[in-house]
């Protein structure tokens, strides 16, 4: 999912960029006003990060221009508190507003809700379907959740799921049990810090998985989960 940054501020897209790309986005950057309103509107997103303060072409601006052309959710930030502005901005065309005190938290749940509410599908990408992944004797497969280890279907609940999914996708990289409640939040269970732990414990059983000699399941102590990458 291709997310567009706008922001005169290096130091913070690659901060934004940083924590985005392990939940699942492609993050590309633009620091400059003119630039940002011509890849906004050339190219397909699946969201807008803009940022109200900058040199030259401010946000409002390259606001007005995205919006003479394109519906794509717009997502702004500002260091500025005056009521005024968010309202200017809500007025163009802007999606939601968010000052720059944000949390990474708050910045991931509300650029997932514009998502949702704007329901946007590029017109001019056809939607690649959904292939199964493989992980060694795993087989994972995200549009039936369906999940298959060597030979035998296994049955697992959302949560397991998400969070095997979640870990597959990251390529063998670690997850922090922080990233792993972002991006399985949404759905319908509750989840807290130390719940990721018991349910790393319920599918590594079902995995036959032992966390002392791991095949798929690898614990980084004081950090997070890792999947095991056969050759890695």
């Amino acid at each position: 999912m291709r997310i567009l940054i706008i922001d005169d501020d290096t130091e913070l897209c690659q901060l934004v960029a940083d924590y985005l790309k392990p939940m699942g986005f492609e993050v590309e950057m633009e620091h400059e006003g003119h630039c940002g309103a011509d890849r906004a509107t050339s190219e397909d997103w699946a969201a807008i990060i803009l940022d109200v303060m900058m040199p030259g072409c401010d946000g409002f601006e390259v606001l007005r221009r995205i919006r003479e052309k394109s519906r794509v959710p717009v997502l702004m930030l500002t260091g500025r508190v005056e009521e005024v502005d968010r309202i200017v901005g809500l007025e163009l065309g802007a999606d939601d507003y968010l000052p720059k005190t944000f949390s990474s938290r708050e910045l991931l749940a509300r650029l997932r809700a514009v998502l949702r509410r704007s329901g946007w599908v590029s017109e001019t990408t056809p939607q690649a379907p959904i292939k199964e992944m493989i992980v060694g004797e795993l087989r994972i497969n995200p549009e039936t959740h369906a999940v298959v280890l060597g030979d035998e279907a296994l049955q697992l609940t959302p949560a397991e799921f998400g969070l095997l999914l979640s870990l597959a996708r990251a390529h063998g990289r670690v997850k922090t049990r922080e990233q792993l409640i972002e991006e399985v939040a949404d759905r319908e269970w509750d989840v807290f810090d130390r719940a990721i732990d018991m349910h790393i414990s319920s599918l590594r059983k079902k995995l036959g998985d032992d966390p002392r000699e791991p095949r798929f399941i690898r614990t980084v102590r004081g950090y997070g989960y890792q999947l095991v990458i056969p050759g890695r």
